[in-house]
């Protein structure tokens, strides 16, 4: 266990390079911050797994963005950030659709090496890598990463031709749509999404394809529209909550 001095020492270096060697020794030195906060919130419906999972990606995030001579001592300063992540991840998780304890199981293994794996290469494994790590099939681990974070059905989403909540734009047999009473700011906010951004939300809210198909249309990764769906999601309801 580093010293204050020591660790901020470090930080400070890290700033300075980008060195992800220094990144990831910050992160192995307050990792038992993420194991005690994830300890905390277990046993909520939520597997102590999956908790880690998140507080650790709130631990490398906070150690990329902290700057030790604005006056914070790290662990203060980290303690409210894994808290608040794991806080959203509960949110966000309450509202999903429970999974088959299949794809749950599989997700979580994923989950469980992408972060071993990322602490010691600094990127995330490729789908390809994962599958044969685990044994499974592309296929399996795509549906797997893909089911387990759905977008929020409550989160506003808006196409050219209709606008609405996620679960309304989202094609039916009867192709009915309720209205959002924000439609014309929403749609405003939907014209300053990158280009790029607004396929997806068309391709995926508004004619159901999934991840794996838009990604192929689009020619790029099923991973990339996953984060391009919850960078979407983020974007729309901060805008409209201002």
């Amino acid at each position: 266990m580093m010293t204050n001095e020591e660790a901020d020492a470090l930080f400070r270096e890290y700033r300075k390079t980008g060195d992800i060697k220094l990144r990831n020794r910050l992160v192995e030195n307050y990792i038992y911050i993420a194991e005690i906060l994830a300890k905390k919130f277990a046993g909520r419906g939520v597997e102590y797994d999956d908790l880690l999972q998140v507080a650790s990606e709130a631990l490398i995030f906070g150690v990329e963005k902290f700057d030790p001579d604005m006056g914070n001592r790290f662990t203060t300063y980290i303690t409210p950030t894994i808290t608040g992540m794991i806080k959203n991840y509960f949110r966000d998780y309450s509202r999903s659709v429970r999974l088959p304890r299949r794809i749950y199981s599989l997700n979580s293994k994923i989950k469980s090496f992408a972060n071993e794996y990322y602490k010691e290469h600094g990127v995330k494994p490729t789908v390809q890598q994962i599958a044969a790590f685990l044994g499974e099939s592309e296929e399996s681990v795509i549906e797997a990463m893909e089911c387990h974070a759905p977008v929020s059905l409550d989160a506003t989403v808006q196409s050219e031709d209709s606008d609405g909540l996620l679960y309304d734009v989202i094609p039916d047999p009867d192709d009915t749509f309720e209205k959002f009473d924000d439609a014309q700011a929403l749609k405003e906010e939907i014209k300053k999404l990158e280009p790029i951004e607004q396929q997806v939300v068309a391709l995926r809210f508004v004619q159901g394809k999934s991840q794996a198909e838009v990604g192929k249309q689009l020619g790029v990764s099923q991973m990339f529209v996953s984060r391009a769906e919850r960078k979407i999601i983020d974007k729309l309801k901060d805008a409209l909550s201002q």
